[in-house]
């Protein structure tokens, strides 16, 4: 991954956003644009160079990972040398990432800037994010084929009286066994009427015979996550729910039939949301159809009612309906896409047919 020609994209954008200089705080956009996977650092990009600041513990890790920009090790806090970085660089107006610098931190920072400047600036990189380049997908699709692996572990496990708890602990170690590094978020596990519950924290429930079975689950690879949910049926599910798995599924193709470059991410949540009001269960699909995901679970582009953003060539994006009924149960499926000029391509592998144990 060429961090340089990324940084070098951004920076091109410094006079368009209103700033001599940008301030790099979130660990994920500090990634995309350095390389670096520690806890503690910022990137301060002029528009002809840039510093990378960072403390005593990642000296050695940042000099691993960081090509082609100058370190600067801090002993104590990175207001001060980000404030003497941005002072270096020329910069009067410092961007700083309003969604992620908190105002204690940004009270630090204002009191070691002097007269510069801090301009608020939302979605600078995470707009360039969202287009993936080949290895940010290929890290993606390793994280999809463990998911994909993990899932087809798991079925096998299943057993009268297992609780959720025990399969959601099966999943992390099916994830890190078949290639991933660490889960890509906490694991949602559902038996029966917890699957009405659209992220439902695995307890103590245990399976048992017609029950519905709803796991939403993924891995973490190369830091790039998969996410991927499935609702499958133990035993003969109530009719009801077979009905409802069937709409789901109707819906989520007609999402990814809608999936398309320059298609509005809005028109893509309606084609998928038509399908469930008109099966009379519109009132229960309550969140939007999908979302980004690559250095984060959850990113842009997102895709719910209303939104007039067009889709890009590039984007992975998940498409995943539900419709979740109090004291009966529910049913999501989930798959990441990658967004062509065709159309889009369905990266995962696993089967959306109801599968009955």
């Amino acid at each position: 991954m060429d961090h340089g020609l990324r940084r070098t994209a951004l920076a091109a954008r410094l006079d368009d956003l209103g700033v001599d200089a940008l301030l790099i705080t979130s660990l994920p956009n500090l990634r995309y644009l350095t390389g670096f996977t520690g806890s503690s650092g910022a990137l301060v990009l002029g528009a002809g160079e840039g510093l990378f600041l960072t403390d005593g513990r990642y000296g050695e890790q940042s000099r691993r990972e960081v090509e082609g920009l100058e370190r600067v090790i801090a002993n104590v806090g990175l207001s001060e040398p980000i404030a003497q970085a941005a002072a270096r660089l020329g910069a009067r107006r410092l961007g700083v990432e309003a969604d992620h610098l908190t105002l204690a931190a940004h009270a630090r920072l204002r009191a070691a800037a002097g007269a510069i400047e801090t301009i608020p600036v939302d979605g600078a990189v995470e707009h360039h994010r969202r287009v993936k380049d080949p290895e940010e997908l290929a890290a993606i699709e390793r994280a999809q084929q463990a998911t994909d692996d993990a899932f087809e572990e798991v079925l096998e496990r299943m057993a009268v009286g297992v609780s959720e708890q025990q399969v959601a602990g099966l999943l992390e170690q099916s994830l890190r066994r078949d290639g991933g590094d660490a889960l890509a978020f906490p694991s949602v596990v559902a038996f029966g009427e917890n699957a009405a519950e659209p992220h439902h924290q695995p307890g103590h429930r245990l399976l048992e015979e017609g029950d519905v079975v709803k796991l939403d689950f993924g891995a973490l690879r190369d830091g790039y996550h998969a996410d991927m949910t499935r609702t499958v049926a133990f035993g003969a599910p109530a009719a009801e729910l077979r009905k409802i798995h069937d709409v789901v599924r109707e819906a989520q193709q007609a999402g990814i039939d809608a999936v398309r470059a320059g298609v509005p991410a809005g028109e893509v949540d309606a084609a998928a949301r038509g399908v469930i009001e008109t099966a009379g269960f519109g009132e229960r699909f309550t969140h939007g159809l999908g979302h980004g995901v690559g250095l984060e679970i959850h990113e842009a582009p997102w895709l719910r009612a209303g939104l007039d953003e067009p889709l890009p060539a590039g984007a992975v994006v998940t498409v995943e309906p539900g419709i979740y009924v109090p004291a009966l149960g529910g049913v999501r499926i989930e798959d990441m896409v990658e967004v062509t000029d065709e159309g889009c391509r369905v990266l995962g592998a696993s089967t959306r047919e109801l599968i009955e144990l």
